[in-house]
């Protein structure tokens, strides 16, 4: 049903009521997903984000997937907008290439949110608002975790430490990197960030990065990952290859599997972040947006430090 047919159908069924209560409003809310297939975290995202719908009678969402595929992305929203959506929310596979296709829901009068990574400066002219992370604050936020952990171990002006990255030119890898390259001098002038590489947000990606650094750098003392699942990755490799103990592996998006490798002890600290709230909070956004209240550009929800020392006051991740 397409926006005029839904206000042609409101306009009706007030005149009949005649002054009594009109029918309640239903939007059509399509969303687009970076590539739900590659992490546990956008699994869990798109069940929480069909349940929180699902659950409120106003509301028919058409769901898609871009598979991590830009292009597909790209005539994913082209589709929407040609379905006539009430809104969109998007998950962008590359926060830069997404743009025109962004300009074109923009120009066809659909409110667009940005959910979990946000796009590029130059597109948020036409956004109404991101819902999600602060994620420059998220890599600040672990480089202040790595950074107590080498004043507790009194190697704060030695160490040495390697990055492995998010995928190249998505927006959550970039600020992650941004906000812990740009902490980590600020708390520990003396620690040296000897080299980064991408893991492409992928276990098996990352495990292969950190082997190869291990190969390359005798002395590692920490390792900095944009997610818990390439933490992990690192961690295999390292635990593979006999030199885990002593290096203070912290991560971001605290995983099930970091939660658990924590509690074993073999994984130092990460980011505390519900795909879960993610998924709520911009069904959510949208809502209030078509509602006509007062929304924030950048509607952040909190993702607080969570180390082994504090990791009793959290639950265990559910992806």
């Amino acid at each position: 049903m397409t926006r005029n047919t839904k206000l042609l159908l409101a306009c009706s069924t007030a005149l009949i009521a005649m002054g009594g209560a009109a029918a309640a409003q239903t939007y059509t809310i399509g969303i687009t997903q970076n590539n739900v297939g590659v992490d546990s975290y956008q699994t869990t995202y798109e069940q929480a984000f069909i349940a929180a719908a699902e659950a409120n009678p106003d509301v028919e969402v058409v769901v898609l997937d871009a598979g991590g595929d830009v292009a597909r992305q790209i005539a994913q929203i082209q589709d929407l907008v040609q379905q006539e959506v009430d809104a969109m929310i998007i998950w962008p596979t590359n926060g830069q290439a997404v743009i025109p296709a962004v300009r074109q829901a923009h120009q066809a009068d659909i409110p667009v949110v940005i959910t979990n990574s946000n796009i590029a400066e130059e597109g948020f002219e036409f956004i109404r608002s991101f819902s999600g992370p602060d994620n420059v604050t998220q890599g600040a936020r672990a480089a202040e975790i790595m950074c107590e952990r080498f004043t507790a171990m009194g190697i704060q002006d030695e160490a040495q430490i390697v990055q492995i990255t998010g995928q190249p030119g998505y927006t959550t890898a970039i600020e992650r990197a941004e906000g812990f390259e740009e902490r980590l001098p600020e708390v520990c002038p003396n620690v040296t960030l000897v080299a980064s590489q991408p893991g492409n947000w992928n276990r098996e990606d990352s495990q292969r990065v950190m082997e190869a650094f291990l190969v390359q750098y005798d002395d590692i003392d920490g390792v900095y990952s944009g997610d818990d699942n390439m933490g992990v990755g690192a961690l295999n490799a390292a635990l593979a290859a006999g030199r885990a103990e002593g290096i203070t592996f912290v991560g971001a998006t605290n995983f099930a599997v970091g939660y658990d490798a924590m509690e074993r002890g073999e994984y130092w600290g990460s980011i505390y972040q519900s795909p879960v709230d993610d998924a709520e909070a911009a069904l959510q956004t949208a809502l209030d947006i078509l509602a006509g209240e007062d929304v924030p550009f950048l509607n952040y929800f909190d993702t607080p430090k969570i180390t082994q020392d504090n990791m009793g006051e959290f639950t265990r991740p559910v992806f």
